[in-house]
């Protein structure tokens, strides 16, 4: 089915506002899926909160001429699905990874993140990125733990002093 003039421009205008506003993009080949595994993928996305879309090359560098993901245009060959990140980079490459584990035709071709082009094994690398509460709490703990230990060691002394009248009491 060919396109008219005006359903590319907004095809591009759309995939342009996603891309400005996107975290990370990961596009892979999905030759070989069944409609019914793409259809799985796309429900999938839905749920996780990305964006994924099958555009053509051409409209697809269009859409990203302007924003972080000019970097891409060189990696966009062959039929691809493009998967954009909309809050946390990682949940794109986490899509696209845990769905390869199962059907192993998905192919990724190319990842980019602040506009740089990551090849397709630095995958496992951007998938496993910590998701936004994650790292927050792994900041808050970190950020405890001086104040823990100080507290810690401001009642050892007491603390010593107690279980010493305690070992004294349970000699006598």
């Amino acid at each position: 089915m060919t396109l008219r003039l005006e359903d590319k421009k907004a095809i591009v205008a759309e995939v342009a506002q996603i891309a400005k506003h996107a975290t990370s993009v990961v596009a892979a080949d999905y030759c070989g899926l069944t409609v019914a595994q793409l259809t799985s993928l796309r429900k999938s996305a839905r749920e996780a909160g990305v964006y994924m879309r099958v555009i053509r090359n051409t409209l697809a560098s269009r859409a990203f001429e302007g924003t972080d993901f000019a970097c891409m245009q060189s990696a966009l060959v062959g039929p691809l699905v493009l998967a954009f990140s909309k809050e946390e980079p990682s949940a794109a490459a986490r899509l696209i990874r845990d769905f390869a584990k199962t059907c192993e035709k998905l192919k990724v071709r190319a990842l980019s993140i602040d506009g740089k082009l990551l090849p397709a094994t630095d995958l496992a690398a951007l998938a496993n990125l910590p998701t936004r509460d994650e790292a927050i709490s792994q900041l808050m703990s970190v950020m405890l733990a001086p104040i823990t230990k100080f507290v810690r060691t401001l009642s050892e002394p007491h603390a010593k002093l107690v279980r010493t009248i305690a070992a004294i009491r349970d000699t006598k």
